[in-house]
């Protein structure tokens, strides 16, 4: 069985660890950005290349005569690099570009799914200009979030009081938006506490993951701006200690409904990663938004847990049979934490010296933004590499990742408070606190 992976960060190193884990005969390929040493140590072939142009990626598939493709990053989604393979009769995990715009256009997807009447949608308003702008933001008494109407790797997203101090602020962010180019949606402000649900898709059958929280945040506290993403948490329930029951089968019930939607609209299959971003609050759980691949870095908890072997996953997806696999994944928790280059997000170093010899034998890393050269690793600007922590408890599996952090040298930092109990004892009590308001 051979694979090709489209993608060169943690999310793909995650990919490639499940791929390797198989008990089928598999032999990895890989088209990424920098050269990933995690990734190349498990690859038969790897080569540094273009994410995004379709006609090299069909090539270098047919070159190394792949079963089929994996792809990771949202960019090559959008460019239509599913599109290209089809054509090639490729099979691929990953939706169509037409598909793909439940992530790529947040107004496309709010528009689709409000229509359809799936549950969950939150106030909101698509804008090209600033024509109402100010009576909507003066109407949104609670507070408002002001998103960029495309990719914007996780840093389009501001909102009122965290990022927008008051309206004049508001509105020159709008401004910023709109001189770019880009449409924008202004949406009302939900209060109560996030997280993830990811789904394996073949179109019809929808096989959940455990629920998955990102901390986005770049420093302790849930401080600073927006990031890709700082580190990320599950639990052994594969629920989350703040969540209810209820809020788990209410994501699992917006993402079945979100699907059966946008196969209707395409007139074709969904296959691949359907991936909700929710939010738990007084009112039920709400639908952020979709992405429509693996997140990073949820992906990293839910395919360390993951039991049933990946291959089989893709071949059901790729088959349309996927209901009849049992998709089961280890009753254990998981923290993930960032390493991420000094001046992360916004003057991110590049080009500086990791040295990771001083981590131990056995010991879960995930490299992401980094390039080897020379025997050395060099950060390439982004989220640098990751470690997992694994264990009966968050707190516990928190402490495991954060001995691997610390043993890791260099001009990077992270947050040693991802999976903290002070932390997880902060999102139950807003969740206790809003519960006992309705």
């Amino acid at each position: 069985m051979r694979v090709l992976i489209i993608g060169s960060g943690g999310r793909e190193h995650a990919i490639a660890k499940a791929l390797d884990r198989s008990r089928h005969d598999v032999e990895i390929y890989c088209i990424g950005l920098s050269h990933n040493p995690g990734i190349f140590a498990l690859c038969n072939e790897y080569r540094v290349g273009s994410l995004t142009s379709p006609a090299e990626i069909v090539e270098s598939a047919k070159a190394w005569r792949c079963d089929f493709v994996l792809i990771g990053p949202e960019a090559s989604l959008e460019c239509g690099v599913a599109d290209a393979l089809e054509s090639a009769a490729i099979p691929c995990i990953g939706p169509k570009r037409k598909l793909a715009k439940i992530e790529t256009s947040k107004s496309f997807a709010r528009q689709l799914l409000f229509a359809s009447s799936v549950p969950g949608i939150p106030r909101f308003q698509v804008f090209s200009d600033l024509h109402g702008v100010s009576d909507l933001l003066a109407d949104l008494t609670d507070g408002y979030v002001i998103k960029a109407d495309g990719l914007m790797s996780g840093k389009g997203v501001k909102v009122s009081g965290d990022h927008l101090p008051d309206t004049s602020a508001a509105l020159r962010y709008c401004e910023e938006l709109i001189a770019a180019g880009s449409a924008f949606l202004i949406e009302e402000k939900l209060q109560g506490v996030e997280f993830s649900l990811m789904s394996f898709t073949d179109g019809t059958t929808l096989a959940h993951m455990p629920a998955v929280q990102d901390y986005k945040r770049a420093f302790v506290g849930d401080s600073g701006p927006n990031t890709g993403g700082m580190g990320s948490i599950s639990d052994a329930d594969q629920s989350l200690p703040f969540l209810a029951a209820s809020d788990i089968e209410h994501a699992k019930a917006i993402n079945e409904a979100s699907l059966k939607i946008l196969c209707e609209y395409a007139g074709e299959p969904y296959t691949g990663i359907l991936y909700g971003g929710f939010m738990a609050t007084r009112d039920g759980v709400k639908l952020i938004e979709y992405n429509a691949r693996f997140g990073d870095p949820e992906s990293i908890n839910a395919l360390a847990v993951l039991q049933t072997d990946f291959i089989d996953i893709c071949q059901h997806i790729i088959d349309g049979t996927l209901s009849r696999l049992p998709v089961r994944f280890e009753r254990c928790a998981t923290v993930c934490t960032y390493g991420v280059p000094e001046g992360y997000p916004y003057s991110p170093l590049k080009g500086g010296i990791i040295d990771v010899s001083l981590l131990p034998a056995g010991a879960d890393v995930y490299f992401a933004g980094v390039d080897e050269r020379d025997g050395m690793l060099y950060t390439t600007g982004s989220r640098t590499l990751a470690v997992l922590g694994k264990a009966p408890t968050i707190p516990q599996a928190a402490a495991i990742a954060e001995r691997l952090i610390a043993a890791i040298s260099g001009p990077i930092f992270h947050r040693e408070d991802i999976g903290s109990e002070q932390l997880l004892k902060k999102r139950i009590e807003t969740m206790n606190s809003l519960r006992s308001k309705v």
